[in-house]
């Protein structure tokens, strides 16, 4: 079977809000942070790409950022109950 990452290019977190998706390399308190995840999950429950992306961050074990409206922990947590 071959990979294909083409599902990114319809994945509604490319473009001026992708910020959102990432932690700023500035602090962030936590209410900003919830804030931030909040809008970005939000995105992610409307994304025609949301499962595909968040099978992606899972099989690779993306250390950073919200994939398929996972944070970097719920994505740990679904990789140990795998």
């Amino acid at each position: 079977m071959s990979y294909s990452d083409d599902w990114q290019l319809n994945a509604l977190c490319r473009g001026n809000h992708a910020y959102l998706f990432f932690p700023p390399s500035t602090f962030e308190r936590k209410d900003e942070r919830e804030r931030r995840e909040m809008k970005a999950k939000a995105i992610c429950g409307v994304c025609p790409v949301q499962e595909p992306c968040s099978q992606h961050a899972v099989a690779i074990r993306e250390p950073f950022g919200i994939w398929g409206g996972l944070t970097e922990v719920e994505r740990r947590n679904v990789t140990l109950v795998s």
